[in-house]
């Protein structure tokens, strides 16, 4: 569980919220400034004048979506406010983003009146794509809904309604498949007569449930016929005439029960009168109606989903608006109608019965999924979703005439592939490899409370068993101070150690010849980035990572004297990982040699292409040089001339190939051109630099000014696995680097 300290830091840290706006054109010289500004914005001001549809060509607004709420009914909060519901709001933008690449301004609308609501989101019209109504009460929210698509021409969609709707959707059909039910003929039980339940109940009848074979449960009991209750008109459609009158009346001999209300309403007495192969969708969050060992302890065959992670068939909203609104914005449609929502649907359990990639998998903790009663709908990871669902709602855009432009569909998938890449899945596999078999991973640094924080967070998630040096009572002291909780984390005081002799005769013996002296030795096992590598040396723990709190020379020296090179290994090298987007480079040697050897430059990029594959990369090297293929013969150059062709005899079947320029080996379609007879005729993925300054320069550059992120640095070469952590890396990164060191002990 995360504390409230971790939470408001999250939000308070830095920047403060969590989005900021980023200008996609340059603005760097008085010509950038002319064209962004006065006078050139007023060409495109009158193009747009003289065409409005223009407005998609010269502006954001094709990618630009408002998430509008009043805060009347904020997640499990309630009526809390508009502005106390602005970080939910930032919250959805940043999945809008993370997940379809989608712009988002949120808009928090100071006022409960829905007509007030709706006026505000008519006349923002201009400005946007598409409109996301979220965290609006009911039944005022199906009132501003209905009134915004009669009278704007941009998409509008009530997240709270319809996303529960199309992803539990998905799974009904899929259940109903692995049951082998007749959509026509199943009896439908809902408890939770509000946005998402009436709109859950609607979609299912538009694919098929029969309205008279559907009950609905509100807070009072069964909506019937003569109850004395005045409905209002969107709970009306769903009063029928029955003599069950409560939800244990209803749900006797049902197929399905749908739950969007409260936790433990249903009882495991309920669930046994069920039919047989029941369907029960228990998304009341964050506790279901019932818990999925409640319901399947009293059936065998049930068939589980709720809104929570750490079930199977989680039914999550953001499998549905980011892909949902992408298609509708890339064909600038007009409405998100009822065809665009059931081919959402279909998409997505259609997507289910697909074979699932690996690395999905791997990024949830398993060996594989396979459709059935555990895996009814796709994982929010799976990024096979963009392409599926964003294609399947554009086309039923264009083909129910609510699309503006009309796109191959075919191309438009393919774009979609490239849009948002997976980059970040790569460190998902690494992380799935560590929790298989977690190791003992020493952090000397025990007076960090980053690393506390990380040491917490690779117990918690099983990626490693964490050790920290540091005095107990500090420790103690910081973790208390930050909210950290040191269950599961060793806290070794290496000053009181009894094994200080004994390390520091072994690290005499090793090093006497060395200018060490015994009483040298003694004194230098205090120092906790010695005595760390001494437990890894002396086999009492598997993996060291240090540096957060001391420079890299400082760090790197004591491993070096005592830790042994690796089989066949000359020098120790290191590397980055650099991810852009969907895009995982390598680049060695970035931290340690300074003027490598042609012969040291091939072992270089050998241990780099051994890590790619670790990476489940599929490694295309490139030595770079400011050459390309002997265009300028000097020593530097013929240097990695010299290197990529020791590299090609000592590994024939790798794609690898230099001197050449860092541009020629992204540029295939120039390199097909220009150097036919090379073997890289694709973007290379491992870059391997001649010597330190580039490789440090070109990391660097590429992290801070590319905005590339940098994962490492990553040391290769030696026998047992040490990591230099960077003095700014973050928790996260910490927990990535030691994932990575766990896997790095496995091999």
């Amino acid at each position: 569980m995360i504390t409230k300290q971790q939470a408001l830091d999250y939000h308070a840290r830095g920047r403060r919220g969590k989005v900021e706006v980023v200008p996609s054109k340059p603005c760097r010289t008085q010509l950038d400034l002319s064209l962004a500004y006065t006078p050139g914005v007023a060409e495109p001001c009158l193009e747009i004048k003289s065409n409005p549809s223009d407005v998609y060509t010269y502006t954001a607004k094709g990618n630009l979506v408002a998430v509008v709420s009043n805060g009347t009914a904020v997640l499990g909060l309630g009526n809390i406010g508009a502005a106390a519901g602005k970080p939910v709001m930032e919250g959805k933008g940043v999945l809008f983003k993370r997940f379809a690449d989608i712009d988002v301004f949120d808009i928090e609308v100071n006022t409960e009146d829905p007509d007030e609501l709706i006026r505000c989101v008519q006349l923002l019209e201009p400005t946007f794509g598409g409109i996301n109504l979220e965290d609006i009460k009911a039944p005022e929210c199906f009132y501003i809904e209905e009134t915004l698509k009669k009278t704007t021409q941009i998409p509008v969609f009530h997240d709270d309604q319809h996303g529960t709707a199309i992803i539990s959707a998905a799974a009904l059909l899929n259940a109903l498949e692995v049951v082998r039910k007749d959509i026509g003929k199943i009896r439908v039980v809902f408890s939770g007569a509000g946005a998402a339940g009436i709109a859950c109940a609607k979609l299912y009848c538009s694919l098929g449930v029969k309205h008279e074979n559907l009950l609905m449960v509100d807070s009072k009991g069964v909506m019937y016929e003569g109850r004395g209750d005045q409905f209002n008109k969107y709970k009306q459609e769903f009063v029928r005439k029955t003599d069950r009158h409560t939800l244990e009346d209803a749900m006797k001999d049902a197929d399905v029960f749908v739950g969007v209300s409260v936790a433990n309403l249903v009882t495991k007495d309920m669930v046994r009168s069920m039919a047989k192969d029941p369907i029960i969708f228990a998304m009341a969050n964050p506790d279901p109606e019932i818990t999925y060992p409640d319901a399947l302890d009293a059936r065998k065959d049930v068939i589980m989903a709720t809104g929570r992670s750490d079930y199977p068939n989680q039914v999550n909203n953001v499998l549905g608006f980011p892909f949902i609104f992408r298609g509708a914005l890339d064909v600038y449609a007009t409405a998100i109608n009822e065809e665009m929502k059931i081919a959402a649907v279909k998409a997505l359990a259609g997507l289910a019965k697909q074979d699932v990639p690996e690395e999905v998998a791997r990024a949830y903790g398993v060996d594989h999924f396979k459709f059935g009663r555990e895996y009814l709908i796709p994982k929010p990871f799976d990024h096979r979703i963009l392409v599926w669902e964003s294609s399947a709602v554009a086309q039923a855009a264009m083909d129910s005439g609510v699309a503006q432009r009309q796109v191959d569909i075919e191309q438009y998938r393919r774009e979609l592939d490239e849009r948002i890449g997976h980059g970040r899945t790569i460190m998902r596999v690494i992380a799935d490899k560590a929790r298989r078999n977690p190791k003992k991973v020493v952090f000397p640094e025990g007076d960090s409370s980053r690393i506390l924080r990380a040491a917490h967070i690779v117990h918690k998630e099983g990626i490693a068993q964490p050790m920290v040096l540091g005095n107990p009572e500090t420790v103690k002291r910081l973790a208390a101070e930050h909210e950290i909780d040191l269950e599961g984390i060793q806290v070794i005081n290496h000053v009181q150690s009894d094994r200080r002799q004994d390390y520091a005769r072994y690290y005499y013996e090793k090093r006497r010849r060395k200018g060490m002296t015994m009483e040298k030795a003694v004194w230098l096992m205090r120092d906790r980035t010695y005595f760390g590598y001494m437990m890894l040396e002396m086999g009492e723990c598997d993996a060291v990572l240090a540096g957060v709190t001391v420079d890299y020379p400082t760090t790197i020296r004591p491993a070096l004297e005592i830790i042994d090179l690796d089989e066949n290994v000359t020098k120790v090298s290191g590397m980055f990982v650099m991810i852009q987007k969907g895009k995982v480079y390598i680049f060695a040697d970035t931290t340690v040699n300074i003027n490598p050897t042609a012969e040291e430059l091939a072992e270089i990029a050998l241990c780099a292409v051994g890590m790619a594959r670790r990476f489940n990369m599929v490694p295309k090297v490139a030595m770079l040089s400011f050459s390309n293929f002997g265009s300028a013969r000097a020593p530097q150059s013929i240097k990695v001339a010299q290197a990529t062709e020791l590299v090609k005899k000592k590994a024939p079947d790798l794609i690898v190939d230099g001197e050449m320029q860092a541009d020629t080996a992204l540029m295939p379609e120039y390199m097909k051109k220009r150097y036919p007879f090379s073997q890289l005729q694709e973007a290379a993925n491992v870059f391997i630099f001649p010597d330190l300054n580039s490789g440090n320069i070109a990391y660097k550059l590429a992290q801070r000014m590319g905005g590339l992120e940098a994962i490492g640095p990553i040391l290769m070469g030696l026998s047992k696995p040490v990591h230099v952590l960077h003095p700014t890396l973050d928790v996260n990164e910490i927990v990535d680097m030691a994932a990575i060191a766990v896997v790095d002990a496995q091999a």
